[in-house]
């Protein structure tokens, strides 16, 4: 992986993390936060979504979307498991 991989998988991760605190809690996590959420929830994606039989196309929207979708989930789960 190449330091051009990286800045955007840096910049994937923050944008993913901002819109998942945006939709779930209502604010952000801080730019460190939001990268590492918006990564976990890369990653949580890309094993939940080929299960579902979804597919979000390729290119950096659809990243940023996938990406998205999964630190949602991260969210949703970390606030169930605070309440538990």
């Amino acid at each position: 992986m190449g330091p051009g991989s990286l800045l955007i998988m840096l910049i994937v991760g923050a944008l993913a993390g901002w819109l998942a605190g945006q939709i779930v809690k209502g604010g952000g996590f801080g730019l460190i936060g939001n990268i590492a959420i918006g990564v976990v929830g890369a990653v949580l994606a890309g094993l939940l979504l080929p299960r579902l039989g979804l597919g979000m196309g390729q290119g950096f929207v659809a990243a940023v979307l996938r990406a998205t979708f999964g630190a949602v989930i991260l969210l949703v789960l970390i606030r169930v498991a605070k309440r538990l």
